[in-house]
């Protein structure tokens, strides 16, 4: 998936997980989750190909996506709403992972087999989000601040501080709205009078 100024997508993991949040883009007024297909065709790209979902699964994706793009907005330094908190518990519920331990003696969680539909996409979603928070990237996946962009991307900055999904769309734009609301006042002193 492209992504906004030209930033790198969000490293192994993490993928998914921002293809996923960014199936609506709400600059472009485009929602790419209009039916079973999409979601399958998601999952493939991400070489999940044992995943089949049905129409009714649509409605409950959407709403995943939204909380997910609520948490990843919290990583910008606002609060999840309770609402979003309470899709995700459910759906995480429904969605339950296993401890997997590799021949090296890597420990992972995984989706529990026999998960079908929306719930192997979540569990599926989940784990990615376990290995990322052990590694410290999940933090930087955010969402951008301006409310009618929220795409999802991921913060490469050193400082890791990044607010908007690029400075010079949704940046500029805050920065201009920040300054016209201050009302800059002229200063008497700089203004060249005539006598």
């Amino acid at each position: 998936m492209t992504q906004p100024g030209d930033r790198a997508p969000a490293p192994g993991a993490l993928t998914l997980v921002q293809d996923f949040a960014n199936t609506a883009d709400l600059a472009g007024g485009h929602d790419s989750l209009g039916a079973a297909g999409d979601l399958v065709a998601l999952c493939a790209a991400h070489g999940l190909t044992d995943v089949c979902f049905d129409e009714t699964d649509i409605g409950e994706a959407r709403r995943l996506r939204e909380a997910l793009r609520d948490v990843c907005e919290a990583h910008t330094g606002v609060e999840v709403p309770a609402t979003s908190l309470a899709v995700l518990g459910a759906m995480l519920d429904g969605a339950p992972l296993t401890l997997s331990i590799d021949a090296a003696g890597q420990a992972s969680a995984v989706r529990r087999p026999g998960l079908t539909g929306l719930s192997a996409l979540t569990a599926e979603l989940a784990a990615r989000i376990v290995a990322a928070a052990a590694d410290r990237t999940w933090p930087r996946l955010k969402a951008c601040g301006a409310h009618d962009c929220r795409w999802v991307y991921y913060d490469h900055s050193p400082a890791g501080r990044s607010r908007w999904c690029t400075m010079s769309i949704c940046g500029s734009r805050a920065k201009m709205r920040a300054y016209r609301g201050r009302g800059r006042p002229i200063n008497a002193s700089v203004v060249p009078t005539r006598h």
